[in-house]
């Protein structure tokens, strides 16, 4: 899972000035991780406001990562299948943000998961809701002799 941390693979994350730095699993092994994001020129209008587009592309990330982080092996999240973007309060150039992910829920091929960008004065900034689809290792790898035998005879 450190692979998703600082620009999460992304360079585009931290080209609009955010990065990852922390990630975990509740007690319900649901996902989470939180990171950070100081708005550069490239992230922002002409008047130094973040772009809208700006807040999807890191909420987007926020929520593949929390998913991510709480699944094992070889499953990740394949696609966003749907999200939702509120954009509340102006997020500015060379400000400070904070960014948080969360599971919801997550089933076997889809997973719910919210995002938040918050200033410093714990003000929400942005949020998001998102559908994800799952990529689930089938555990289908190569099988015995005995297995295969088991699964013809019905045992």
């Amino acid at each position: 899972m450190d692979r998703w941390l600082g620009n999460g693979g992304m360079e585009l994350i931290g080209t609009v000035g955010a990065s990852f730095d922390d990630y975990g699993v509740d007690g319900e092994d649901l996902g989470w991780v939180a990171g950070g994001f100081v708005p550069t020129p490239v992230a922002c209008n002409p008047h130094g406001v973040v772009q809208a587009g700006v807040h999807g592309l890191l909420l987007d990330a926020a929520m593949n990562f929390a998913i991510n982080s709480a699944l094992g092996g070889r499953e990740r999240t394949r696609g966003t299948l749907e999200m939702k973007v509120e954009t509340m309060r102006p997020a500015m150039a060379g400000e400070a943000y904070r960014l948080r992910g969360e599971v919801v829920r997550m089933a076997r091929q889809v997973a719910y998961a919210e995002a938040t960008v918050s200033d410093a004065k714990d003000r929400m900034i942005s949020r998001s809701t998102g559908t994800f689809l799952l990529h689930r290792d089938s555990g289908d790898g190569p099988k015995s002799d005995a297995a295969r035998s088991s699964e013809s005879s019905g045992d």
